[in-house]
């Protein structure tokens, strides 16, 4: 992987994180609405989940900007995307997924493939 693919791959990642969770925070309750999917028991699990994949979309647009001296931090987005893909194919698998969140489950899976190739190909900050 070169470097210029590596900042394409942290900062698309970056928007795509920032505006999912941007979507959820803002127009949560109308997506759920809209994708038929049923209401959460308290809007605070959907909104801190929202939250965090804000704080990973900066936290990617840090590795695409600076990937030598963020180097560290493809670990943590590596299991973000693991996180997700696993919990979401097993729930998908076993008791069946909303359409809302099937298609991230796909972009999800290539992310985590392409982070752990940059990852393995990123060169680690000189000391």
């Amino acid at each position: 992987m070169t470097r210029n693919f590596n900042f394409w791959l942290f900062f698309i990642a970056g928007v795509y994180d920032l505006l999912i969770g941007l979507a959820f925070l803002c127009f949560g309750p109308q997506l759920f609405t809209q994708f038929n999917v049923p209401q959460p028991a308290h809007w605070g699990y959907i909104k801190f989940g929202a939250l965090l994949l804000i704080i990973f979309g900066l936290m990617f647009f840090s590795i695409a900007f600076w990937p030598a001296a963020n180097r560290n931090l493809i670990p943590y987005g590596i299991m973000l995307k693991l996180s997700y893909v696993g919990l979401t194919s097993y729930y998908w698998s076993t008791t069946g997924l909303p359409g809302l969140f099937q298609p991230f489950v796909f972009i999800d899976a290539v992310m985590l493939v392409l982070f752990g190739l940059a990852y393995r190909s990123a060169q680690p900050a000189a000391n």
